[in-house]
């Protein structure tokens, strides 16, 4: 096969999808516009500090084992993954501290100690969203939804039973008596971006992913992750070329046929697999006259998912109840939502999360030292916002916050420190009004309404990446390179 395929973007979408093609004979070259691979999957080095500066979980690890085996490799000969324990530690606003464990009995031993009578319905409920995962995953996750033909095997039954009619929030509040229990159930639904009190019951399902399945580090820092990938596209014969920025998808007859780097030159390409933000390809790629106004202002008028507020400390001082996952809880969950997906404000008491990988990996800082990745949920880009002055006043404000939660002396303890606000992720990215996991789940069907992976009205045009269809998240990224690889299979035969 001497077909040229152009892919734009070295995130993880991309880099999956340039291997899958060239395992198959196409003729692979992928464009980035900035000097790494990864997207927003990248590492930071300060002094003698190293931080992941994206993701900081591993799920569903047998995507990627099936993506390296489809190019005839072995995932375990790439990287090392292991499961931690405890899996997070969580720590409430009145002192009370939960461990969670992959093992369901430790757990439940746990919560036995400050919601008793949440205990037995811990178990019950992980078994409930087991079974979301088993009415949801081959018709809504592995399954390209595309065509009618991608419609034929689901059942209604099976849709009508997936709470879409309510919110994760009613469905937690009516399985879980205690606050504890119900602020840990809601917070999956951060993972793609969206608020528990407006996205649908059917998220319920992602506490299936980490609790039953189990949540994974990845030795020497996730980023390995992409390291691999990388190393794996270049086995396979993809051509890389970095500080190439693709500012336009020229489009004639319904075809893709060329990309224009920044630099001027134009590239042929027989398909095109974009791995920017959908809402940029659509919008700011692809000629006006490919799109209609209609699409364009459907586009528009999507909700980003929420963005993400990141401050990257390096401490010469450790704390004996920091664990590798921590998360402390705000006072009011539903307010903190309130505020940053209506108000658009930064949340006066927000939760936090922290990853201190040298828990983990002892030289990702130096002797008796922290690397602290502090991430909070933030509201998208809009014009009512001054990021270049909040970066420095609510990095000091979640300073100040984590010392009178319990981190005695950080503030003095601080030796380098770094900040990525919405706007950066922006900048660096073209994620949309800087996002993170593309467009929010904040309405019945959002969750079942992102892009699909191929681009509808032109022949050879396919999308990947977190912004698209099935949603973000490092194995759901990995699936959408396998959904558009199907559909490429199907498409191009024709």
């Amino acid at each position: 096969m001497n077909q040229k395929a152009i892919v734009i973007g070295a995130g993880l979408g991309g880099l999956a999808a340039s291997s899958l093609l060239a395992s198959r004979g196409y003729n692979v070259t992928l464009f980035e516009k900035n000097s790494t691979h990864g997207g927003k999957m990248q590492e930071l080095e300060l002094d003698e500090f190293r931080f992941d500066t994206g993701p900081s979980l591993f799920t569903m690890p047998f995507i990627l084992e099936n993506l390296f085996k489809e190019c005839g490799e072995v995932l375990s000969d790439y990287l090392t993954f292991e499961e931690l324990e405890p899996v997070c530690r969580y720590f409430f606003q009145d002192g009370t501290v939960f461990d969670n464990f992959s093992d369901r009995n430790r757990s439940i031993e746990n919560i036995t100690r400050f919601a008793p009578e949440d205990a037995e319905q811990y178990a019950e409920f992980l078994d409930q969203s087991a079974k979301l995962y088993d009415q949801t995953s081959d018709a809504f996750l592995f399954n390209p939804l595309y065509s009618l033909s991608d419609l034929k095997g689901l059942k209604l039954t099976d849709f009508l039973g997936i709470d879409a009619f309510t919110t994760v929030s009613d469905v937690v509040d009516r399985n879980f008596q205690s606050e504890y229990l119900r602020k840990f159930f809601k917070r999956f639904t951060t993972y793609n971006g969206s608020s528990p009190f407006q996205a649908p019951g059917t998220l319920n399902v992602i506490p299936h992913v980490e609790l039953n399945q189990g949540g994974y580090y990845v030795r020497g820092g996730l980023y390995r992750i992409s390291e691999a990938l990388y190393n794996l596209a270049g086995k396979m014969g993809v051509t890389f070329q970095f500080d190439a920025e693709i500012v336009n998808i020229t489009v004639k007859d319904r075809r893709a046929e060329s990309v224009q780097i920044k630099n001027g030159d134009r590239v042929d390409a027989d398909i095109v697999v974009a791995n920017s933000d959908a809402t940029d390809t659509i919008l700011n790629l692809l000629d006006q006259k490919a799109v209609s106004n209609s699409k364009r202002n459907k586009q528009k008028s999507i909700e980003p998912s929420c963005s993400g507020f990141v401050v990257f400390l390096g401490v010469n001082k450790q704390w004996e109840h920091l664990k590798h996952h921590n998360i402390y809880f705000s006072e009011d969950y539903e307010k903190e939502f309130r505020q940053i997906f209506r108000e658009k404000t930064l949340p006066d008491d927000p939760t936090i999360y922290i990853a201190n990988t040298s828990y983990t990996d002892s030289d990702h800082a130096p002797e008796n030292s922290s690397n602290l990745f502090i991430l909070v949920n933030s509201p998208y880009v809009t014009e009512n916002q001054d990021w270049d002055q909040l970066s420095e006043t609510y990095s000091s404000f979640l300073i100040e916050e984590l010392e009178r939660r319990g981190l005695d002396g950080l503030k003095e303890s601080i030796t380098v420190k770094d900040v990525i606000t919405p706007k950066g992720f922006l900048n660096r990215y073209g994620s949309n009004r800087g996002s993170i996991y593309g467009t929010s789940s904040n309405s019945k069907f959002a969750a079942f309404l992102r892009p699909r992976n191929k681009f509808r009205g032109l022949n050879n045009l396919y999308l990947v990446g977190g912004s698209t269809h099935p949603g973000g998240g490092i194995p759901l990224v990995i699936q959408s390179a396998f959904n558009a690889l199907e559909l490429i299979e199907r498409y191009q035969e024709d």
